[in-house]
């Protein structure tokens, strides 16, 4: 007779210092999140917050921030969000819809949310706001599932 008695889901708590584990651990290993200066408000299950200050390094032609660095905030935060369970995931596919321009030295917040996760697969949508609340843009990232974990072992031992 062979055992099918699956480990018990995580209790909240559990699945938050999962989530903050994961975090302290990537975060050193992510060089383009570092260089670009973003900084980690928030995470846990799913869900994760990360700002970024424009710089005027980060200006395009137009004295606006570049989108490329508003697609890095909310990809880094997607990043954060997806693995937050310590378990490796990369992403898919993802678009961006830029609804508002950012300038030098706005704080730009994007907050990541997981809207569904099924088998190995995920959608996340974040939202990029600067320092007032104003929207500046959308962006939806779909995730998958890879071999292996963000710490290997951690889960066990949780």
């Amino acid at each position: 007779m062979s055992d099918t008695t699956q480990a018990s889901p995580p209790t909240p708590e559990q699945a938050q210092a999962l989530a903050e584990a994961t975090v302290q651990a990537m975060y050193p290993r992510d060089n383009a999140s570092q260089a670009l200066g973003l900084k980690i408000l928030d995470v846990g299950p799913g869900h994760a917050r990360m700002s970024m200050l424009v710089r005027g390094d980060m200006l395009n032609g137009h004295a606006t921030c570049h989108g490329g660095f508003i697609f890095c905030l909310a990809d880094s935060t997607f990043a954060f969000a997806c693995n937050s369970r310590n378990l490796n995931t990369v992403a898919s596919g993802c678009s961006i819809e830029y609804v508002a321009p950012a300038f030098r030295n706005d704080v730009l917040t994007a907050h990541a949310q997981e809207r569904m996760l099924a088998g190995r697969t995920g959608v996340y949508d974040i939202t990029v706001s600067n320092q007032d609340g104003k929207l500046i843009a959308l962006f939806r990232g779909k995730s998958y599932r890879i071999k292996g974990e963000v710490i290997a072992g951690l889960q066990a031992a949780l």
